[in-house]
């Protein structure tokens, strides 16, 4: 695969092909190949949020009165979802440089900005509610438990194969586990902190695990859209070996996710891990669908957990909670043309 140029007089403004193809590298936002990105950028800028902007006081005195299974699995998943969002800023960096279509690239630039954010914020959080010391330990813990080395690796050396191989098959093996990190990865994690919500704990660090989860969904529709215009740019790639790929690894996933869900969550009152389980498997499905293919799990086709719906993907793209006055309310500049009513 060739990486962009910066400057192509040769090329035309409307990309040919998302990667390796032809594009002068100027962008104009009315005259792009897919004009719903265009909708998607717009989405983007409205969700912009700065972690420093959530008040942590009250969670750093109701921390100190958590047991000691909500402390640690609270600090366990702290260290996970820092190692997912560092490892993806890395990667949406690797993306952005072969995509041969100025809009995507644009897109790709705020993502990776969004996914700075995202794990800046877990730092504040860690500063708020345990010494320095700590903190540094917890950003260490990922590199000595098994089991959650074994789910970052699982991601990681996909990314790394296409970092070292950039091809159209290797975009393509990352665009699903992007798919996976982002849109599965994250899940009993979210189903974690939202437990202690709804018994009124640690709510400004639930408030911001809901706005990530907003923007990770959103960033899924993105790579989604990405895979689906993959297999039209290179039907080559849409071959029975490739979708089969497709489900095993995100069937893989699926395990991955569920053993991390019980091996940090068995313990905590309220989450019933066989529902986590069906949870599990009803997000899967949802990125498939996505992906535009069809579901991998029968049984699964509601949420389970509906004390989660107040957090659901679509309940967190419709509103926005104010920082300060912790009232949801609606986007003041989503319209039916910038609006995603189908995250």
């Amino acid at each position: 695969m060739n990486i962009q140029k910066i400057f192509n007089t040769e090329a035309p403004n409307q990309s040919t092909r998302i990667i390796d193809g032809e594009c002068s590298g100027i962008l104009n936002w009315n005259d792009i190949r897919i004009p719903h990105m265009y909708k998607l950028y717009k989405v983007l800028l409205l969700n912009h949020w700065i972690a420093d902007e959530i008040p942590m006081s009250k969670d750093a005195q109701q921390f100190a009165l958590l047991d000691s299974v909500e402390q640690r699995t609270f600090k366990i998943n702290i260290s996970l979802l820092a190692v997912l969002d560092s490892m993806q800023t890395m990667f949406v960096g690797d993306v952005k440089r072969y995509f041969t279509d100025s809009s995507l690239e644009a897109i790709a630039a705020i993502i990776g900005q969004q996914e700075v954010v995202h794990n800046q914020s877990y730092s504040y959080v860690l500063s708020s509610i345990v010494s320095e010391q700590e903190q540094k330990e917890i950003f260490e813990y990922w590199k000595h438990d098994p089991v959650l080395l074994e789910r970052n690796q699982f991601i990681s050396n996909i990314y790394q194969n296409f970092r070292d191989n950039p091809s159209p098959q290797t975009f393509f093996e990352a665009m699903v586990a992007d798919l996976i990190l982002e849109g599965i990865f994250f899940y009993s994690t979210f189903a974690f902190f939202y437990n202690l919500a709804r018994d009124q704990k640690m709510m400004a660090t639930s408030q911001m695990v809901s706005y990530i989860q907003r923007d990770e969904n959103q960033h899924c529709y993105f790579f989604a859209e990405v895979f689906k215009q993959l297999l039209k740019d290179f039907p080559e790639l849409n071959t029975k070996e490739n979708i089969d790929y497709v489900y095993k690894t995100i069937d893989r996933a699926v395990q991955l996710e569920t053993n991390w869900g019980h091996y940090t969550l068995r313990e905590v009152k309220g989450i019933d891990l066989s529902e986590l389980s069906d949870y599990i498997k009803y997000i899967a499905n949802r990125r498939l669908t996505m992906m535009g293919l069809e579901k991998a799990y029968k049984g699964v086709d509601v949420n389970c957990m509906p004390w989660i719906k107040p957090f659901s993907d679509e309940a967190l793209n419709a509103t926005k909670t104010d920082f300060f006055e912790a009232k949801s309310r609606n986007y003041g500049k989503v319209s039916d043309d910038n609006g995603f009513d189908d995250l």
